[in-house]
């Protein structure tokens, strides 16, 4: 493994070790703080915490995970969807404390897992992870979340509307454009350019609703509910019986990113800093999350997508993004400013951010040259595909088995178990 100092993407415009200069700096990083913003503070929404936590705990996760694996991987930690029905489940039967806890404890069950990936290494991800693995797996990270961008770009709440579609299709239409034909630093940032073109757009056909942020104060204390302070501990097997578990499965979304990120970056991510390091990270975000009233968090598919479109992978961006979420947290209008992006100017960007993810996965089965030909190969990936994209999963109480989980684990299994040959391609 090559270090940082003899190894640099020629791909990249910007290398994970590279410095942008000041204001193109603040640009590219709002240009991450605008693609994660909605889904971030969405989480809390749904299941009933502070948004204005979540933004502050994505920051400080972000940047926690840059100092663990000393800026090594270029990456953004923001709220987790796959505790949502778990966490939703405790708040109504146990309320805010139990939420925390099973917040925590899932954070801890990472912490664990790094520990032992410390002990005894982390080479069995090659093998459980061989590119027809990879390739589908993260095809399905990309195409499992299309019907999240098509659902934005055209419900208005829960009806299909016309004017969302028309919307989105603009935003998308702008982002390409600004995409394929902006030269210098703007054809840096055609996220945030999208986003800013369909933003005025969607204000101009009426679906942006400026109430809340002429109501929002200017400065604003987030509303931290801190473990031992703000309440009492109260143990909860509820919590921990319901949401430790689902460490183990978002842990395959973890690595899933880590194999999007290896194969833009043209680094290998499980080897240096290690996956030991990146789980541990990952782990302590979610802590912390807990611990100050925040969702637990993980890393961001979307943010992945801007760095595929932009070849911008400089750690400092993804830096800037978190110190500038942690600053919004703080600043009323400026959050209700982003927070009042309407969904279908996100889901004309989702459309082109979790397409360049997928696009991702089928280029690393034409790299590794898989053959289709062989009848192996062609099962591991149909199954791959339509458990992960058709959104099957297994629900037993609590605990959910995500349809991207259980493609990756099915995935694993038929890759050990299956021969090289069918018996009918036996000559």
């Amino acid at each position: 493994m090559k270090t940082k100092e003899e190894f640099r993407n020629p791909d990249a415009i910007l290398d994970i070790h590279d410095k942008p200069t000041f204001f193109s700096w603040i640009g590219l990083s709002l240009q991450h703080l605008f693609t994660m913003f909605g889904a971030t503070v969405l989480v809390p929404i749904l299941v009933g915490l502070e948004p204005s936590i979540a933004l502050f705990s994505s920051g400080v996760g972000t940047l926690l995970y840059i100092l663990i694996t000393k800026g090594a991987v270029p990456a953004y930690l923001g709220s987790s969807f796959a505790f949502i029905t778990a966490m939703q489940a405790l708040m109504s039967s146990e309320g805010y404390p139990a939420v925390a806890q099973g917040i925590i404890y899932s954070g801890v069950v990472y912490v664990i897992v790094a520990l032992i990936i410390a002990k005894v290494g982390s080479s069995w991800v090659d093998r459980l992870l061989p590119p027809i693995v990879v390739g589908p797996v993260i095809m399905v990270i990309g195409l499992g979340l299309a019907s999240n961008a098509a659902e934005n770009a055209m419900f208005n709440q829960g009806q299909y509307d016309t004017k969302f579609m028309i919307v989105a299709l603009f935003t998308l239409a702008l982002t390409i454009f600004f995409n394929m034909y902006l030269k210098g630093f703007l054809s840096l940032i055609p996220i945030l350019l999208g986003i800013i073109g369909g933003y005025l757009f969607a204000l101009a056909v009426g679906i942006v609703d400026l109430e809340p942020v002429k109501a929002a104060p200017w400065l604003t204390m987030p509303d931290f509910q801190v473990m031992f302070v703000d309440y009492e501990f109260k143990f909860s097997i509820a919590a921990l019986t319901s949401m430790a578990p689902i460490a183990l499965v978002t842990m395959t979304e973890h690595m899933g990113h880590l194999m999007v990120l290896n194969k833009l970056t043209k680094r290998d991510f499980f080897e240096t800093p290690g996956l030991k390091k990146t789980i541990l990270a990952d782990g302590l975000s979610t802590i912390i999350g807990g611990f100050i009233g925040g969702p637990p968090t993980t890393s961001y598919g979307e943010n992945i997508g801007v760095l595929a479109i932009t070849k911008v992978h400089s750690v400092f961006v993804l830096g800037g993004a978190a110190v500038l979420a942690i600053c919004f947290s703080f600043i009323g209008k400026i959050s209700s400013l982003i927070y009042s992006i309407p969904s279908p100017v996100i889901g004309g960007i989702s459309f082109l951010l979790f397409g360049v993810i997928a696009s991702s996965g089928l280029r690393i089965l034409i790299d590794n040259k898989i053959d289709y030909d062989e009848k192996r190969n062609l099962v591991i990936t149909a199954a791959i595909l339509v458990i992960g994209i058709g959104g099957a999963y297994i629900q037993i109480a609590n605990f959910q088995l995500t349809s991207m989980a259980l493609a990756t684990l099915v995935g694993i299994i038929l890759n050990l178990i299956l021969p090289a040959k069918a018996r009918s391609e036996d000559n």
